[in-house]
């Protein structure tokens, strides 16, 4: 630790047991933490204890909260988190401060293999000068705390095999790709959106468990999966939009019977829509807009029991059965109903048609 090399722009992520060079950014300043960086974070420090600066005094608030977080730690590893001298602490690592050498802060955390059981609270943002964050192999059940992102030091985060339940890395800068691993994982949320992420959704995405799968707003491509039909149990909610996903709407999502919501806009789908897809009975708000499917809209997708709002505009279907005009909500502009208002010019839609019968395309990786 006392010769570590840190970078500002790139963390090394570890998920589940493999790491991914990621570009790192701190994207926004987290309002959960606008008491402690305004001076309310001394408010719980012995008024007997002296710190040799201020950073270590707010490095021993956060390991104090963090310890108050444990409930269980069998091999007493925050035994001896007691008084002002946080260097001391086992697990905890000091070096020189990188912006001025005179000052020890709190550099690096490293509780791997501790089986230590509680949660990650905000304070740890409060650790922000960390260049190393290790509690692998251990029992930390909850969310990543988005205090994370003011760790401006940033350079290894593991906390593989813990107990998560939710992942949550909104609204960063993050490249690359993610390990196939997180479809595996007992997660209940999975929130990855508004970042740089790019690579093709892997064959097992359909093995998470998650309720809720937020991946807008990155750079995804390739298809959607067969087998995100195989989460039928658990899957409520999947907002995929603002991606460049590029194949037909496979039809087993016709088996996510408790979905409520598929936020499919702004990418690159193609094909007509299958029949099935009309068997997600809990639908109730379907967003295909600005796409590439083309051909008629089913009557099994217009007559959901549920559906509340459907949005399809800006693509080049031709075709509708009679209840699609009866939703409660829907926007059908820019495509290819000649007998409707604001849609394609009859020869941008004869073009487009041409082409894509010539050219069929079945769900698979293009």
């Amino acid at each position: 630790m006392k010769n570590m090399l840190v970078t500002n722009n790139v963390l090394v992520l570890a998920l589940f047991g493999t790491y991914t060079h990621i570009p790192f950014t701190i994207a926004r300043q987290n309002p959960a933490l606008t008491h402690a960086t305004s001076g309310g974070e001394f408010d719980s420090v012995p008024s007997a204890l002296t710190f040799d600066n201020h950073r270590l005094k707010r490095a021993y608030v956060a390991l104090q909260a963090w310890k108050q977080a444990v409930i269980s730690d069998p091999f007493n590893f925050t035994s001896n988190w007691v008084g002002s001298n946080v260097c001391s602490y086992t697990g905890v690592f000091c070096s020189p401060s990188l912006d001025d050498p005179t000052i020890k802060t709190v550099a690096g955390i490293d509780l791997n293999h501790g089986d230590i059981a509680g949660n990650l609270p905000e304070e740890l943002g409060l650790l922000d000068d960390i260049a190393l964050f290790h509690v692998n192999s251990n029992r930390f059940c909850g969310k990543l705390p988005r205090s994370l992102e003011k760790m401006k030091h940033l350079y290894e985060l593991d906390v593989s095999n813990n107990r998560l339940k939710y992942l949550d890395l909104r609204f960063n800068d993050f490249e690359g790709k993610v390990p196939e691993a997180l479809f595996e994982k007992e997660l209940d949320a999975i929130f990855i959106n508004h970042n740089r992420f790019g690579f093709a959704l892997p064959d097992n995405m359909g093995n998470s468990p998650a309720s809720v799968i937020v991946l807008a707003n990155n750079v995804f491509h390739g298809c959607l999966p067969a087998s995100m039909g195989n989460m039928s149990d658990t899957l409520n909610e999947i907002v995929l939009s603002n991606n460049g996903l590029h194949s037909c709407l496979p039809k087993e999502l016709g088996s996510l019977k408790n979905l409520q919501v598929l936020d499919a806009r702004n990418n690159k789908l193609m094909g007509e829509l299958p029949s099935p897809i009309g068997e997600m009975k809990s639908l109730e708000r379907l967003d295909l807009s600005h796409n590439m499917f083309w051909g008629a809209l089913p009557g099994t997708v217009c007559s959901m029991p549920n559906l509340k709002k459907f949005n399809y505009n800006h693509n080049f279907f031709n075709g509708e059965a009679p209840m699609c005009s009866d939703l409660e909500e829907s926007d059908g502009v820019k495509n290819c109903f000649h007998a409707r208002p604001v849609q394609r010019s009859r020869l941008q839609c004869q073009m487009f048609l041409k082409r894509a019968r010539a050219r069929p395309q079945k769900c698979k990786r293009l």
